[in-house]
């Protein structure tokens, strides 16, 4: 059978020629690479990466086939894939189907035989931007003119996009410590699995919840607030900073990751901005400036937190100061709130501590949050008994 020749054109104008791999078809969005050596599966089901067009760095892609345990959420939500050797035969007693047939089964178009190195080195040059894929048009300039007219990720508010339609429950594993209320943004299965395991019982809520939906989970009231990954621009994003400003003003425990930390800076008064490319893989130093202690982990953004890193920042919630920061370009990693004594009130980082296909690093994350949420725990029964 003879491959069906693709094309992919960038936003300025760069062209590469390729075979089709998955669906064919034309598609669109903004292109990213990911320097991950493993875990495509996971990358291509997180919703994250909903209207992206995503490059895998590393050059044999499908190797061990698709499998029914390691999905993310419920579908492939990438707009579209670019790999240079997708493998001809998956080698895995997990495997249930090849990637090529997952791909093409969920719609999902892509393109294989491009020369990813020269593509990704391109995008860290000139910077993440649109792209089309299309198996269907032979013209690079007609192809260009429609990425031209495609929507930019900058000022998309996307989350809305790739939530829960309702709200849903993981109940604790074990005895049940805790009640999170987490709002989905994007969130990743993995998530509330880790806290499970560590006797939390997750509500998971819709993104468009307010307030009041937050405070009605649990018998009593959610013992502390989650929100998850996500797409699309934090500066879009207004109902759920407003949530999440509520929520610090009732002195709710919070933790949030990824999107979850863009939105947390935003409503402590901080602003946002998109990085020239971005960190997408699962290989990225960063080091925890409250233990000096330096991990290696997982990355899926494309906007970053600006605060300052150097001194804490006096806010209507307390004081917040910048946690962790990344080792390669000293981008804002984590943000934590404290009161006036200096005891942890709520916390984030920008990446992904649930990590599936690893690394595991961050784990102790999860702790952290058992931890705040038994400290919370403990200081409002102290004061209810004294009252």
């Amino acid at each position: 059978m003879t491959p069906t020749p693709a094309l992919l054109v960038l936003e300025d104008g760069r062209t590469f020629h390729g075979t089709s791999y998955g669906a064919e078809g034309e598609t669109f969005g903004e292109a990213v690479f990911n320097t991950g050596m493993t875990g495509y599966q996971e990358t291509l089901t997180d919703p994250s990466y909903h209207r992206q067009v995503v490059v895998m760095t590393a050059p044999h892609i499908g190797n061990t086939g698709i499998n029914d345990e390691d999905p993310e959420s419920k579908k492939i939500w990438v707009a579209g894939y670019v790999v240079r050797d997708p493998a001809r035969v998956p080698s895995s007693w997990r495997s249930r189907r090849t990637l090529d047939d997952e791909l093409r089964a969920q719609g999902v178009v892509g393109i294989s035989g491009v020369d990813t190195r020269a593509l990704t080195r391109h995008l860290r040059e000139r910077g993440a931007m649109r792209v089309g894929i299309s198996t269907v048009e032979t013209d690079p300039a007609v192809l260009l003119e429609k990425v031209k007219a495609s929507a930019e990720m900058a000022g998309s508010n996307l989350s809305e996009a790739v939530t829960t339609a309702e709200a849903y429950v993981v109940p604790a594993q074990g005895e049940k410590r805790f009640t999170v209320a987490a709002v989905d943004l994007g969130i990743k299965d993995m998530t509330p699995y880790r806290m499970a395991e560590r006797g939390i019982e997750v509500h998971v809520l819709p993104a468009t919840s307010s307030i009041d939906d937050v405070l009605a989970v649990g018998e009593d009231g959610p013992d502390g607030l989650f929100f998850s990954n996500g797409p699309g621009d934090p500066a879009a994003t207004t109902n759920q900073i407003e949530l999440l400003q509520e929520a610090l003003g009732r002195e709710l425990p919070y933790f949030g990751i990824c999107f979850g930390n863009q939105l947390f800076g935003r409503a402590l008064g901080f602003d946002t901005y998109k990085l020239k490319y971005g960190h997408r893989g699962i290989n990225q130093p960063v080091m925890d400036l409250t233990t000096r202690k330096v991990e290696v982990t997982a990355h899926n953004h494309g906007f970053a937190v600006d605060a300052p890193v150097d001194r804490a920042t006096e806010t209507p919630y307390g004081q917040a100061s910048v946690s962790h920061v990344c080792l390669n370009d000293d981008v804002v990693e984590g943000l934590e709130l404290r009161d006036d004594e200096g005891n942890l009130k709520s916390f984030s980082v920008q990446y992904h501590p649930e990590a599936a296909a690893g690394p595991h690093d961050a784990a102790y994350l999860f702790d952290r949050f058992v931890d705040l949420l038994a400290s919370s725990t403990s200081s409002t029964s102290s004061t209810s008994k004294e009252n």
